[in-house]
């Protein structure tokens, strides 16, 4: 990987599919429910403790998603996103990044826009293939059931701020 991970300032995420497994369950009353993995969402705060901002872009709106991105403190939350390439250069210029101080995790044809133009690009197993050859790491997790967790700790270990932000889990 010819990829320099300690020159990623963001995480952005695609949700549905990536930090959750994709499945959309509605009930009776027309409510709806995700389910979100504990360690994906223990990942970001050690990203963001290591001073790796996270943002979120997804094509659905969903006050499920709002609640998540609020209890993570997840600020740059974009919903609705069609296309998902403007609120990613709206995001850069808001942080004045460079697209190579970007990191990225989506699962679908939608995100190769975004995949393609990042510093870093990643995305779960069970993606859709043919966005696979676009990302620099196929996660061995699926989507919501961990994926987040493991570009998160590869992002934190191959910068070398893994141990900066993990020593006092493993001092006695």
């Amino acid at each position: 990987m010819s990829v320099d991970l300690a020159k990623i300032k963001l995480l952005l995420l695609d949700v549905d599919g990536v930090m959750t497994d994709g499945r959309i369950t509605y009930d009776s009353n027309g409510g709806e429910s995700k389910s979100f993995d504990v360690k994906d969402g223990h990942g970001l705060k050690l990203l963001q403790r290591a001073g790796i901002q996270v943002g979120i872009i997804t094509g659905r709106q969903s006050s499920i998603v709002a609640r998540r991105a609020a209890e993570l403190g997840i600020e740059l939350v974009y919903q609705g996103a069609k296309d998902k390439s403007l609120p990613f250069w709206e995001i850069l210029e808001k942080l004045a990044l460079l697209p190579e101080e970007v990191a990225y995790v989506g699962d679908d044809v939608v995100d190769l826009p975004v995949m393609r133009q990042v510093g870093f690009a990643a995305t779960v197993a069970d993606a859709v293939d043919d966005v696979k050859p676009y990302a620099h790491m196929v996660t061995k997790r699926c989507g919501g059931r961990g994926a987040v967790r493991e570009v998160c700790d590869f992002l934190l270990k191959e910068s070398g701020r893994w141990s900066t932000v993990t020593r006092h889990y493993f001092e006695a």
